[in-house]
Parts: C-alpha cells; sequence; structure tokens
C-alpha cells in the first residue's frame, strides 16, 4: 500500500506522546469523542508528516481496529480519507496562491512523489494540479453572496464580491484578503441598489461576471459591456444552479463531486441526528423587533425537512399559514415544540426584545425550554441559499444536535480548519 496515500500501520513517532497523556482504560465513548477531535486536529496541522494508524490509535489509547472503525462512525469517513482531503486541500491552495514547482508543492502536502500526487489529485478533484492553477487563476466577479458559495465549491475564489463583516462575516473572515475588489452588500441585505457597485466592478476588468436572474439592475446592458455574463436561475435548487454554473465554467466534474459528497454525509448525518432526537418535533423561529415568526425559507427547509427528514411541529390549518408570520407566544405554547431553532435579527431592538423574551413565564414554560432544547442559529448560513451555505446548515445542525462536527467543507474549499 502506498504510504503517501494512507495512513500506514508502522509505530508513529514519539512526537505523538506529547498530545493526549494520562489516558484511563475506563473511558466512556464521549471520551472517546473528545480524543478524536484531538486527533482530528492533529492530522489537520501535521498533514505533511508520515502517519500511522497506530500511531493515531495509541494517542486515544485504544486498538488500531477499533479506532478505524471509531473514527468513521463519527466523522462519516475513515482517518485515510480525511488525511488525504486535507493534503489535496492544502495543495489546491499553493496551486492557487503561489508559482511553486509541481513536485514542491507534494512533498509541502505529505507526498514524495510528485506523480502520483498528479494522479491522486485528479482522482479526488477531477482535473489535473496544472488545470487547476489555470483555471481557479481565471477573473471572475459575483454580484451576490450565493454566488460566492456556489464559486468555493467549484474550487474557485471570486476576484470581485460582494462583502460584510456583518452580514456576511463567513465570507468576510476566510476570504477578504483573497477576494482583490470588495464591492457592496446590496439588497436583501441593504435598501442600496447594485447600482453603486457597476464603476467599481468596470474597473476590476473580470473575464466573467456571474449575476442572478433577479439582480434589479436598472441599466442591464451595463454589465453585459463588462464582461460576459452568466445568470443564475433563482427558481432553480441549489444543486442545478451549482451544475449550471460549473458547465459555463467547464467544471462539471467537480460539481457532481460536491453533489456526490454532500448526499454522502447527509446519509451519515441524517442517521446520527435521528438517534440523538428520535420523534422530537422541532420548530425554528425568527425575532424581529418586538414580534416572534415561525421561520422557514428553501435552505432551512431543504436542510432540516428533507436532508434530515426531522420532525416538524403540527399546526393546525389556520397555523400552517403563518410561514413566516407573526405567531404569539399563546400560540407557540400550544404547539409545544420539543426543540426550538431560533435566530434574532441584528437589530438592537430584537436583541433586547430576546432578553425580555426569555423571562415571560410563557417562554419559561414551552417543554423545549425547560428541557435545555432552544440552539441559537444565525442568518450566515441560514438566509443564504447557495452549496457552501447548504453544507454549513448541515454541518451547524448536526453539531447542535449530536455534538459531532465533520468538517465537510474541508476537502473542498479554501482556509484551514473550517469548524464553527
Amino acid at each position: 500500500m502506498h504510504t503517501d496515500e494512507t495512513l500506514h500501520t508502522e509505530s508513529g513517532s514519539t512526537a505523538t506522546g506529547d498530545v493526549l497523556r494520562n489516558r484511563t482504560n475506563a473511558q466512556g465513548a464521549g471520551t472517546y469523542r473528545t480524543d478524536l477531535l484531538e486527533i482530528k486536529a492533529y492530522i489537520e496541522s501535521h498533514y505533511d508528516e508520515p502517519l500511522s494508524i497506530a500511531q493515531l490509535a495509541k494517542m486515544a489509547n485504544i486498538c488500531p481496529k477499533y479506532f478505524v472503525d471509531l473514527f468513521k462512525k463519527t466523522f462519516g469517513q475513515s482517518a485515510i480519507e480525511y488525511l488525504t482531503n486535507v493534503r489535496i486541500n492544502r495543495a489546491k491552495r499553493y496551486l492557487a496562491e503561489s508559482d511553486e514547482r509541481l513536485r514542491d508543492i507534494a512533498r509541502k502536502v505529505g507526498y514524495k512523489d510528485e506523480f502520483y500526487f498528479s494522479r491522486k489529485f485528479k482522482k479526488e478533484v477531477g482535473m489535473s494540479p496544472r488545470d487547476f492553477s489555470k483555471n481557479t487563476r481565471r477573473r471572475i466577479a459575483v454580484c451576490s453572496s450565493p454566488a460566492i458559495g456556489h464559486l468555493l465549491a467549484l474550487n474557485i475564489i471570486p476576484e470581485v464580491a460582494p462583502l460584510d463583516p456583518k452580514w456576511t462575516p463567513y465570507y468576510y473572515n476566510l476570504y477578504s484578503g483573497k477576494i482583490k475588489c470588495h464591492l457592496n452588500l446590496t439588497s436583501p441585505y441593504h435598501e442600496a441598489a447594485f447600482e453603486i457597485n457597476l464603476d467599481k466592478l468596470s474597473q476590476a476588468r473580470p473575464d466573467v461576471i456571474i449575476s442572478s436572474d433577479q439582480l434589479p439592475i436598472r441599466d442591464s446592458s451595463r454589465l453585459d459591456s463588462i464582461a460576459p455574463v452568466h445568470c443564475l436561475a433563482d427558481q432553480k435548487g441549489w444543486r442545478d444552479q451549482l451544475l449550471d454554473m460549473a458547465i459555463y465554467l467547464d467544471k462539471e466534474d467537480i460539481a457532481r463531486q460536491w453533489i456526490s459528497h454532500y448526499e454522502s454525509h447527509v446519509q451519515v448525518a441524517r442517521k446520527q441526528v435521528k438517534d440523538a432526537l428520535g420523534d422530537d418535533r422541532i420548530v425554528v423561529l425568527r425575532i424581529y423587533r418586538s414580534q416572534i415568526f415561525v421561520y422557514r425559507n428553501r435552505g432551512l427547509q431543504e436542510v432540516l425537512y428533507e436532508d434530515l427528514d426531522l420532525q416538524v411541529v403540527t399546526m393546525s390549518e389556520q397555523q400552517s399559514r403563518l410561514r413566516d408570520m407573526s405567531i404569539t407566544l399563546q400560540e407557540l405554547q400550544a404547539l409545544q415544540p420539543d426543540r426550538v431553532l431560533i435566530m434574532v435579527c441584528p437589530e438592537a431592538s430584537s436583541r433586547k426584545y430576546w432578553l425580555t423574551l426569555q423571562h415571560f413565564a410563557g417562554w419559561k414554560q414551552l417543554q423545549a425550554v425547560q428541557r435545555g432544547y432552544v440552539y441559537m442559529i444565525s442568518g450566515d448560513p441560514w438566509f443564504e441559499y447557495s452549496a457552501v451555505a447548504i453544507a454549513r446548515m448541515l454541518d451547524q445542525a448536526q453539531l447542535l444536535f449530536t455534538g459531532n462536527c465533520p468538517n465537510l467543507l474541508l476537502d473542498y474549499i479554501y482556509g484551514d480548519s473550517l469548524a464553527e
């Protein structure tokens, strides 16, 4: 078995002894899971070194066979697969951001043989390292944050994109230094029209512009005059949107790999969440100013109620029409959800009402509140509809309900560990 591809089975180096010490043989499953999270982090920081199953199992103080089974059960992929994903992810960064020789990049990510590395990279990514480097340097501009999420799933960082530290902190914190031209965030986040970005977009001289077919630009010919425009069809699902964009950018294989990987992760997450929740019924609420809303959107609906197959609270015919409409505390008491996901809008009045609501007797009497099953979620990513946002929602839901965070995105997008 090729040692550059897998975690080999020889004894590990003595350095691993400094990571986890003084473990007892009476550890429970929860402690093992904590150990595995530390080992997962160890792989992320030592991916360029020879690693062995025996070495990592010793760090968890369990036998190698049990370690292999437990890692796979906990994270939905084997330690070997995870190491490969980390290495390929780091290689993508070097290929996109440097002019280093292929042999040097291969060694930096733990592969001694550059030809083996090239074959492995093509198998995992769908294109050769050289083609990846060439394609990721195309100057692409996007007009919305969902377009960023689709591009990242295709291993592309746009040159031009709208970023905002308040409304899109995930993209802002990870990519503000890599996205060269920052556009202003407009509708639906701000009232300003996209026209305020046209001059800046023109000066950036992109090769391609990714837009939305719902983008309210009065002078659409101005956008067309800057660069060729590809419009995302808002009425389509995220999978079709991603595939449409991928076909336009000649990256269909990568898009299909992303979707396949997501579907595989859904199967693992659904079982783990089902084991944790059983038949508990959930409701998602949104606090805006001094009102409570039953909240749903496309992404939330698909991840929670379709992919994870969670049980929604049963509403009367009249209450079912309250989707994204106000609901009183008394109506919420009648529903008696087992678990509540709640999103508080960032306005000061909304935060103030949320703090006040928690002291109301009616709120305290809710079964979910009494059991401690109230989970905070934020507009980022739950407000966005894109491939990356959907994957982040699935990761966050799995983390909230089971305590496991599988880092679904690590294999596919740039950056260091992306655990929330």
